[in-house]
């Protein structure tokens, strides 16, 4: 065993390998720290949390048959959904999600849309100059009638609303 020098601990051995030993720890205690704080303030895995309210419906007006209805839609929840189709028992035929859309020259439009978000923590008022869900009116109803509604969530699922008919141009319930 000549020329062979057996392993010491030296001061400096040490402090490199005490350093090499450091730097995963403190990046484990830095995301530990991180991770801990979103979830105590309440944004890990929190799912939607949505609720509708508000909701109105307008008679028709004149010999056209077709309408609009309205909700106000809150998300409290920390993740994000989409509301995709709206049914109702009252109606005759399926009703549609539009959106409005500014055109150039300061004219608008109503086009279909597939679905309306719900971001998390937000709410979307639903209006003439926003969103609509467009119906075919019953004849029969009446100002003060409620015409119920479900509203289809990706993720809340089925949310049932009753809306209140109303002259178009009424604002809120």
């Amino acid at each position: 065993m000549t020329g062979q020098h057996p392993w010491r601990p030296t001061r400096r051995r040490l402090t490199d390998s005490l350093t090499a030993a450091l730097a995963p720890v403190a990046a484990f205690s830095v995301a530990l720290g991180a991770l801990t704080t979103w979830v105590n303030t309440g944004n890990a895995g929190s799912p939607p949390r949505v609720s509708v309210t508000d909701g109105r419906v307008w008679t028709s007006l004149g010999d056209t048959p077709d309408t609009s209805a309205y909700f106000r839609i809150t998300n409290s929840g920390g993740a994000d959904d989409r509301l995709l189709k709206v049914t109702s028992s009252a109606v005759v035929g399926t009703p549609a999600l539009y959106g409005h859309r500014m055109l150039t020259d300061n004219t608008a439009t109503d086009q279909e849309i597939d679905s309306i978000a719900a971001p998390a923590g937000k709410t979307v008022a639903m209006s003439p100059g926003t969103y609509n869900v467009t119906l075919r009116a019953d004849k029969g109803w009446r100002v003060g009638d409620l015409v119920p509604f479900t509203l289809h969530f990706q993720r809340e699922g089925r949310i049932d609303v009753l809306a209140v008919v109303q002259r178009p141009g009424t604002v809120g319930s």
